[in-house]
């Protein structure tokens, strides 16, 4: 079967994807359209793969029949029959989940307890790559026939195509701006380790806050995406300044605090040479760039803004910034032992700074931190 030709039966599909603004609406109207040629389709799902780390995540989902799973990490070499999916491209039926499934993670438990009979698996991919699997449920033993395989997979193709389109729309502005700071030879602040721990220490943050601010995955990967660009613009700001050992006076302080309208330039920019304006989280990582040096008393710039006029995935990368601002090492200080650094960020959350709740969620995690710390660790030369 090739999955790349789209039946008539799915006219106007196309359409009701490409016409909603997330992802997450956009797969809810797609299993809208399905429900017509496949009805016992309960809920689809994606997870996404990260390479780096062998795992899969969950990502966006549309969820008719219980209560979805969220927040979930799997590492994929843990299953057998996943990973094959992975380097086959094949398929994977599942008829009678209570029999074939063993409470032995939080996903199979949760499989159980939505009370899910059957499942159609189909692994993605972008650019011959791996990048994650959707899942069809549904609360029917024996619900995905010959013919309801054929029709998914057909959908499957375009869930596929939605993910890569916006995949390579962000991969084009982390590209861009990757070009830009080589450009500019910008390493001593934005080493690759520093960019790897700072979207860890955002994800961290961002899925630990989801439940009680109700964020959705797409929300928390879209963070964790974009929060390694928020000191883009300091591609502008002279070495003399950026790499000076010791305090900065006032007039090298507002050059140094200038690199925020620098970076909003920098991504407006590329935003408009890409035409990608009307990419759905165009707005949140405006904000990243833009916010991320505010403080909720009105103490930080460059807009001084205060409290709810300042998002929630800013609060998230101010903390995740700071936090490793602390504890690595710079050419004028030494790296701070974790524990105070989350001292540090507490006192700051007291004093009305910082979002208590980003400053806990890191607090609560210090085990991945102190992973993250010792898997990214900058190389001698860096900071």
């Amino acid at each position: 079967m090739n999955a790349s030709i789209v039946s008539p039966s799915l006219n106007g599909v196309l359409d009701a994807i490409s016409g909603a603004s997330t992802l997450t609406s956009r797969l809810k109207n797609l299993h809208d359209r399905l429900l017509s040629s496949v009805p016992l389709v309960d809920r689809i799902a994606c997870a996404l793969y990260d390479p780096k780390d062998d795992i899969l995540r969950t990502f966006i989902n549309s969820t008719r029949q219980g209560e979805a799973i969220t927040g979930y990490e799997f590492r994929l070499s843990d299953s057998d029959s996943l990973s094959q999916l992975a380097s086959t491209g094949d398929f994977r039926i599942l008829d009678d989940i209570p029999r074939l499934i063993q409470p032995c993670n939080r996903h199979s438990q949760w499989l159980l307890e939505q009370g899910y009979q059957s499942s159609f698996t189909v692994p993605l991919f972008h650019q011959g790559r791996f990048v994650g699997l959707v899942f069809y449920n549904s609360v029917q033993s024996g619900a995905f026939t010959f013919e309801a395989q054929r029709d998914l997979v057909l959908y499957g193709n375009l869930i596929n195509m939605a993910i890569s389109g916006e995949l390579t729309a962000v991969q084009s502005i982390l590209s861009a701006a990757r070009i830009a700071r080589d450009f500019a030879n910008l390493r001593d602040f934005e080493t690759g380790s520093h960019l790897e721990r700072i979207a860890s220490y955002a994800r961290i943050i961002a899925r630990e806050v989801g439940p009680a601010c109700g964020l959705t995955d797409e929300f928390i990967e879209h963070v964790s995406l974009y929060a390694p660009l928020h000191d883009i613009g300091k591609i502008g700001i002279p070495d003399k300044i950026l790499l000076k050992e010791g305090r900065l006076d006032g007039e090298e302080r507002a050059i140094m605090e200038s690199h925020v309208d620098k970076g909003v330039k920098v991504i407006e920019k590329i935003l408009d040479d890409f035409g990608l304006y009307q990419l759905p989280e165009a707005s949140l990582l405006h904000n990243i760039v833009r916010l991320h040096h505010e403080y909720l008393d009105g103490s930080g710039y460059p807009r001084g803004l205060r409290s709810d006029e300042i998002p929630l995935e800013a609060r998230i990368v101010t903390v995740a910034d700071i936090f490793d601002a602390l504890t690595c090492e710079r050419a004028y200080k030494r790296p701070w032992p974790m524990g105070d650094a989350l001292a540090e960020l507490r006192r700051m959350a007291e004093a009305g700074k910082l979002d208590v709740r980003c400053v806990d969620a890191l607090m609560r995690n210090t085990a991945g931190l102190a992973d993250i710390m010792a898997r990214f660790r900058d190389t001698a030369g860096g900071s």
